[in-house]
């Protein structure tokens, strides 16, 4: 179906911003109907940037390129790398969500629970939401975490890994940078959830105004910090990183939680997420600057 509308990158954002606002599926399903989510960062990346092959290289051939995913769900509308666009997003956490999850140090809080069944069930429904306006607008296009082959992989350097990364995906669209549990910081902090769509459409590639993956953590941008390290109740973060195993495990060990405590079926965790510096914004001065400028951050004192 063509249209004449144009479609750009302010015409996206506003798609996305308006359905939080409008759809009856922004709810954390609470007696008040309170919303899940209250605003969005929205980015896009080239499909012919060099950074999809540099994760398909670094964390396994399993791994698509924005090409790859779209040209085996849209093989009626095949396209080069350069003529796509991924469309990304991030759904930074309320207020009220993150107060709440901070005052708890094993399990999650309701309301974070919440978030992380009935907020990403609205998650779901922006990627077929986005997916499905700019099809019909005439510009083919594939949310692939609603593909029927997205997969989790058991990969030997990460433990575990996926066929299409959400974080990854806003990472090569300017949105943010990796931090020591492995969470993405973006201007809004690492509290957040993330989607994607890729569709074959020209939108100016949002800068990334760092050149470092984790320029936004304290932690390995000055060596201070490490909070998260004490915030997670199964020290599955320590100096060397994230051992996702543990995590997965504590996860798993959530769901008895929330169905005895909070009378529902859901699970979580994210207390690593909060109380910590990042946990709303981008602690690291040098770079939070550089991005309100709008330019690349200086390069680091040399060392002593």
């Amino acid at each position: 179906m063509e249209n004449n509308t144009r479609i750009s990158g302010e015409w996206i954002s506003g798609l996305i911003r308006d359905f939080i606002v409008t759809s009856p599926e922004n709810s954390m399903k609470t007696k008040r109907e309170e919303a899940a989510w209250e605003e969005a960062l929205v980015g896009f990346a080239s499909g012919a940037d060099p950074i999809w092959q540099q994760y398909k290289e670094y964390v396994g051939a399993f791994h698509w390129t924005p090409w790859e995913v779209f040209n085996q769900h849209c093989p009626g509308e095949s396209a080069g790398p350069e003529e796509l666009t991924v469309v990304s997003w991030v759904l930074p956490q309320r207020k009220m969500v993150r107060m709440a999850n901070r005052r708890n140090r094993t399990y999650p809080a309701e309301e974070w629970a919440r978030i992380r069944v009935y907020g990403e069930a609205f998650n779901m429904a922006l990627r077929r939401h986005v997916a499905g306006r700019l099809s019909e607008m005439g510009h083919a296009a594939i949310a692939p975490m609603l593909v029927s082959n997205w997969t989790i992989v058991k990969s030997v350097r990460f433990s575990y890994a996926s066929s299409w990364s959400e974080r990854h995906a806003a990472h090569a669209a300017g949105l943010g940078t990796f931090g020591l549990c492995d969470g993405l910081i973006t201007a809004k902090g690492k509290a957040m959830r993330v989607g994607s769509v890729v569709a074959r459409i020209g939108i100016d590639p949002t800068p990334r105004f760092y050149t470092d993956h984790r320029a936004y953590c304290l932690f390995f941008a000055n060596g201070t910090c490490g909070k998260c390290i004490d915030r997670c109740p199964v020290r599955a973060i320590t100096e060397k990183g994230h051992d996702k195993e543990k995590c997965r495990q504590h996860l798993g060990r959530s769901r008895k939680y929330v169905k005895k405590t909070y009378k529902f079926e859901g699970y979580g965790c994210g207390l690593c997420q909060v109380g910590v510096p990042c946990e709303a914004g981008i602690p690291v001065t040098a770079a939070r600057k550089a991005l309100e400028r709008g330019e690349l951050p200086p390069p680091p004192p040399p060392l002593a």
